[in-house]
């Protein structure tokens, strides 16, 4: 297939901020890893269909470094038809309209409500967020490789998009409190990046976001050993991670309290989880060490890899494992400790559960290759598998209706590869 070559203004370079590396090549699992995916990850279902357009608000962008002056011409290699495609098309950013271009092909659009039109009006705002994003990443703007491009313009900037709109229609509607976004992903499909990059769009942009994990509210070591003991025999609760490990009074009073943060020179202390402490088994950290989140607050951004999961009845997660009844009994009560705070619903879907497993396994690699302690394949295997009959028994309904409080136009539910990149085809919209 011929190329079309059109090249690409750069960027001055200079430092860069330290930031992730471009995605690398999936290790192979060993037998240990491999051997636990296929018992817990079947009948995950993955239908897909596309979505509607919808219009796109404006937006003001105040305090956002300016895009500095373009010389030069090198050419760039970004993909004509797939996310992660086989077959690459040299294609150029250097003009709006061949920015704007780009941007229409991202899978999101339709999803996030952006129509093309809306983003060839505001298409400065796009570059600008673009240059400033890609800095954030460490990526080179003008060198960005396909991963990276698809990340700034694909993924990240429709979905900060999509919560401007969700800000400003809250706004309207005549809230006070800031937006609660709540973020429901797996382990290891990239949310913890995703909101970190959210997070630093808002400080550039002259706004703030605090973001908050449902991590940060795990029981206190001795709370988490005592709820061990009560459950002789449960892997499922020996450790932190399933419904019924979390601080739910903790997590209600911080979320409460971080929406109400919306006046100048208020200050609330986040909670903070230590995942090192005792030997990896984890503490809550000594609130000395909690950040502390200075307000106005306009978004707040609320993950987890459990977030907006529905119970379901004990017949049915028994048929998946009897030790996650008690886990499901827990469930029922976070809908009203923590989703029925969230204003509006972020999903990243995956299309298999196994990708966790990998997932883990390349954190772990990059750990032990930066000299760090990390954990043998078994190790990993052990700790994965804990959480695959909960993805078992809650992620059909979460992919077929929604989180519990999920509103329809408050809703966005995406899906990414395993090169963590959104599918061409996206799901459907569930409202």
């Amino acid at each position: 297939t011929a190329n079309t070559v059109i090249t690409m203004a750069p960027f001055p370079r200079g430092a860069r901020p330290s930031g992730p590396a471009s995605a690398k090549a999936t290790p192979t699992l060993s037998a240990q890893v491999a051997a636990p995916i296929a018992a817990h990850a079947a009948g995950l279902a993955s239908p897909i269909a596309s979505a509607p357009n919808a219009g796109l608000h404006g937006h003001i962008f105040a305090g956002l470094v300016k895009s500095p002056s373009r010389t030069g011409s090198p050419a760039l290699v970004v993909p004509s038809a797939s996310p992660t495609p086989s077959v690459e098309t040299v294609v150029s950013l250097a003009t709006d309209g061949a920015l704007a271009d780009y941007i229409c092909q991202s899978p999101l659009l339709a999803s996030c409500n952006i129509t093309p039109e809306e983003v060839k009006s505001h298409i400065m705002q796009w570059r600008k967020l673009g240059v400033q994003l890609a800095s954030q990443l460490g990526f080179e703007h003008d060198d960005m490789d396909d991963i990276q491009r698809l990340r700034v313009y694909h993924y990240y900037l429709p979905v900060f998009f999509w919560v401007e709109k969700q800000l400003a229609a809250h706004r309207t509607s005549g809230a006070k409190h800031a937006l609660v976004v709540g973020i429901s992903a797996p382990q290891g499909c990239g949310k913890t990046t995703l909101v970190e990059q959210l997070e630093a769009l808002y400080t550039a942009t002259g706004r703030t976001a605090a973001s908050v994990s449902i991590d940060d509210f795990y029981l206190t070591y001795q709370d988490q050993t005592a709820l061990g003991q009560a459950h002789p025999g449960n892997p499922l609760l020996q450790y932190r991670g399933n419904a019924g490990s979390h601080d739910l009074k903790l997590g209600t009073d911080t979320l409460k309290q971080l929406r109400e943060l919306t006046q100048p020179g208020q200050q609330l202390a986040v909670p903070r989880y230590n995942k090192s402490a005792y030997a990896g088994r984890g503490d809550r950290a000594d609130p000395s060490a909690w950040p502390s989140v200075p307000g106005p607050v306009d978004v707040v951004l609320f993950e987890g890899w459990m977030s907006g999961f529905e119970p379901v009845s004990d017949e049915q997660v028994a048929s998946v494992d009897p030790n996650l009844v008690p886990v499901n009994q827990a469930l029922r009560a976070y809908k009203a400790a923590w989703d029925d705070w969230v204003d509006a619903w972020l999903v990243v879907r995956i299309g298999d559960p196994q990708w966790v497993f990998k997932w883990r396994l390349q954190a772990e690699e990059r750990m032990r290759a930066s000299g760090k302690a990390g954990m043998t394949d078994a190790q990993i295997a052990d700790f994965v598998a804990r959480f695959m009959p909960a993805y078992k028994a809650y992620l059909p309904g979460l992919y077929a209706k929604g989180p519990t409080t999920a509103r329809a136009g408050k809703t966005l539910i995406i899906e990414v590869d395993e090169k963590r990149s959104p599918v061409v085809h996206q799901p459907a919209p569930v409202l």
